[in-house]
């Protein structure tokens, strides 16, 4: 069905998936189940007919593109071995993307060459209040229609199983679950074996989570907390939990765009609070020099919709940038302080990864504002090119950073998928909790910050 030699657009997708249908007309239907805010289709694959439901959602993350093209390879997979689902008594619905208008902002490094500097530098995702998976008010507050769509969809089919199909850009493969799968960690493990795709062992939005197994981890039951502390870190009230409810299984599989070896190095540094200084001074650093240039530049913006979608993620990532720097400070202790947990040489990787992403992206969207305009009235567009490219060297020299095709990309996460799938079909279904008062009905965010 599809050349894996890059990723798929978001018309492609839909394309691809419709003359899938009409090569297999019994055994898979394509419906469109919403309209994005751009006007785009929601396309809703679903192959076998089994009496089980399980939910597999791409492209909730715009810059993560991985995920449709391994909904695709899931389509193809299921027909190829029908016993798998006709044992589980399972249907595969196969949501293609949940942010087809993001994605399409991505088109500029989306089919390649696939460096880092033309990602950072063609780099989109939305700011944290349109990010579709997530419900800072609450489910019954949702107001994106990508949202909805995603709430009604679960709602309907009140999946077994849910996959949420991620992307890390720079670092390693993980997954998050919302209830324990024994075996879980142990096939993840041999899948990234076989595959050559790094285990990222201390993702940095999981410090605090319980490890389940190397790279699996725990997610916790949302809880209220501030803005700041919910868009970097991912156990807010969101469409992961929404189907809890129905004893939904929810798991959220990162695969790597780069992979980076240190993050799976599970050995005791020597100095974590040296590294620590050294990663926290160097985030404060960049996020003053970035929030200066975004001053100069502000005032010469034109005020058009483009401008203030390329803005609120900017301004989010100004926000979180100086409280995480001083998170992660062993010399900052502030009055709501929470001790970081012991840190081993993976978690150090990746906390200077994290750092560093935020600086590029921060650098990326303002490249964008003043590439795409045209015109530099402010002058910050050389600063802005050797920032990237001096931080994209730091990535690939410093930190060895190195491409992994996206064949291999989309191979890795249809069999995590894959082992989900047969263990959640064996998972004991747990009872509603749809009518516990407050249950998937408020803000909320990580259990460290209640």
């Amino acid at each position: 069905m599809l050349p894996l030699l890059r990723y798929p657009t978001a018309d492609e997708l839909g394309a691809r998936a419709a003359a899938f249908v009409t090569r297999h007309p019994s055994d898979a239907r394509l419906r469109r189940v919403g309209t994005s805010r751009g006007g785009s289709p929601l396309w809703l694959l679903s192959v076998g007919h089994g009496s089980r439901q399980a939910l597999v959602v791409a492209g909730p993350h715009a810059n993560e593109p991985v995920g449709g093209a391994t909904a695709l390879r899931l389509a193809e997979r299921v027909l190829a071995d029908p016993r798998r689902d006709e044992d589980a008594d399972a249907t595969w619905n196969l949501l293609l993307c949940l942010d087809p208008d993001g994605l399409r902002r991505n088109e500029g490094w989306l089919q390649g060459p696939y460096t880092l500097g033309r990602y950072f530098r063609n780099f989109f995702r939305p700011g944290f209040l349109e990010q579709p998976e997530w419900l800072p008010d609450g489910a019954d507050r949702a107001t994106l229609p990508e949202t909805r769509a995603l709430l009604d969809l679960q709602d309907e089919l009140r999946p077994f199983l849910q996959c949420s199909l991620h992307g890390v850009d720079v670092g390693g493969g993980f997954a998050e679950l919302t209830h324990d799968l024994p075996g879980f960690p142990r096939r993840l493990a041999h899948t990234a074996a076989r595959l050559g795709i790094p285990r990222e062992l201390g993702p940095y939005d999981t410090l605090y989570w319980p490890r389940l197994g190397p790279a699996v981890y725990l997610i916790p039951p949302p809880r209220r907390g501030d803005l700041a502390a919910a868009i970097t870190e991912a156990a807010v009230e969101s469409t992961w939990f929404h189907p809890y409810r129905y004893g939904t299984v929810t798991a959220v599989v990162e695969a790597p765009m780069w992979g980076v070896a240190a993050v799976e190095d599970d050995t005791i540094p020597a100095d974590a609070a040296a590294v620590l200084r050294t990663v926290s001074r160097a985030l404060r650093h960049d996020s003053r020099l970035l929030a200066r240039l975004l001053t100069r530049l502000r005032h010469h913006l034109p005020a058009t919709q483009e401008t203030a979608r390329l803005l609120a993620p900017v301004d989010d990532y100004v926000l979180v940038c100086p409280g995480l720097a001083d998170t992660w400070d062993p010399d900052i202790v502030t009055a709501d302080a929470h001790p970081l947990p012991p840190l081993s040489t993976a978690h150090l990787a990746t906390l200077r990864i994290a750092g560093r992403r935020l600086a590029l992206r921060t650098a990326g969207l303002l490249h964008r504002l003043v590439a795409g305009s045209g015109r530099d009235p402010a002058g910050v567009l050389p600063e802005l090119d050797r920032l990237i490219d001096l931080w994209c060297a730091d990535y690939r020299d410093g930190c060895g950073a190195r491409w992994i095709p996206v064949a291999r990309q989309v191979e890795y996460q249809s069999r995590v998928v894959l082992a989900a799938f047969d263990l959640a079909s064996r998972h004991p279904r747990a009872g509603s909790r749809s009518g516990e008062q407050g249950w998937g009905s408020e803000a909320a965010v990580p259990m460290h910050r209640e």
